[in-house]
């Protein structure tokens, strides 16, 4: 296993080095559930790493790398526990694509991991601000001088999404709540009687700007994005499908959002993270969730020796 360095708290492990390498010493069905936000092909470049997949020359061989990991994913998962992925469909640009348009990406990532023997859940569509995003992507369709010029370019904002996916099986450790764990009106908020185009529920409550403080992680060299995914979604998807004690996975660490949450919500986690400067943001989120205890080193799965 080649992993440049690890940190082991009380509850987590979390991991600097290569998924596609790290994630095959994590043995069979041992992973109650894995959310997280993968690379969104090339759309942005978060590290000068070739093992970075942000960097493919190409959205195919983008495609093509990623799913040695799916196929990982599918191995470590639990019988009938599920994995959530945020992602969104893909702004096509002029210069790169040859056309302005939007690329199919969540379906693309949904087929992919039904290729790998995942069974598609469910999903749930998160709403952004398109003002917010015209801001900050200067996106030629949210304009509206573009209505002015010719509507016909002009278009809506991106949404976001969270879609899940199930490992087909009997589940060896259900999840259960109550009506006072989980109430009917918690229950109809996250269900939503509300539906996006493709049927999903739609989630218009999610506070986009609660998420970790990114700016310690920031490199000018190397990097024109950070994206770490909000601590809403992230509470409601572990409230929904993991026990307390449960652990958490994401092979796209980041910053730590995913563990930071799991370990407030008394799960465990484990996160692999490629970029140094990013682990080492994880590290001090997630020991400040907790106090100084006996090392969660998932004996049995990683070890803390490598």
């Amino acid at each position: 296993m080649q992993v440049i360095d690890q940190y082991h708290g009380k509850n987590f492990s979390i991991y600097n080095g290569d998924t596609a390498e790290v994630i095959k010493q994590i043995p069979d069905s041992s992973i109650h559930y894995q959310i997280f936000s993968p690379p969104f092909a090339s759309l942005y470049t978060y590290s000068n790493s070739d093992r970075d997949l942000g960097n493919c020359k190409t959205k195919s061989e983008f495609y093509e790398h990623y799913k040695f990991i799916i196929q990982e994913q599918f191995r470590i998962q639990m019988p009938g526990r599920n994995l959530s992925f945020h992602c969104m469909n893909l702004p096509t640009s002029k210069e790169r694509d040859g056309y302005i348009g939007i690329e199919d990406f969540r379906g693309e990532l949904i087929r992919l991991y039904q290729d790998a023997g995942f069974i598609y859940h469910s999903e749930v569509t998160i709403w952004k601000d398109p003002v917010t995003a015209m801001q900050r992507t200067k996106a030629l369709g949210l304009l509206h001088k573009q209505i002015k010029k010719d509507s016909c370019m002009s278009r809506q904002g991106i949404p976001d999404y969270l879609v899940t996916m199930r490992k087909p099986g009997e589940n060896p450790e259900r999840v259960t709540h109550t009506n006072e764990s989980f109430p009917v009106s918690k229950w109809q908020q996250y269900a939503s009687p509300a539906w996006d185009i493709y049927g999903s529920p739609l989630w218009w409550d999610i506070n986009q700007s609660k998420t970790l403080n990114k700016v310690e992680a920031r490199e000018e060299q190397d990097e024109r994005h950070i994206c770490p995914l909000q601590l809403d979604v992230i509470e409601r998807a572990i409230e929904l499908w993991t026990n307390e004690n449960d652990i958490v996975f994401t092979p796209f660490l980041g910053i730590g959002s995913e563990v930071y949450q799991s370990l407030k919500m008394k799960r465990r986690g484990i996160g692999i993270e490629l970029k140094p400067s990013y682990f080492k943001q994880a590290v001090e989120f997630c020991k400040g969730v907790e106090s100084e205890g006996e090392q969660f080193t998932l004996d049995g799965l990683i070890g803390a020796e490598t």
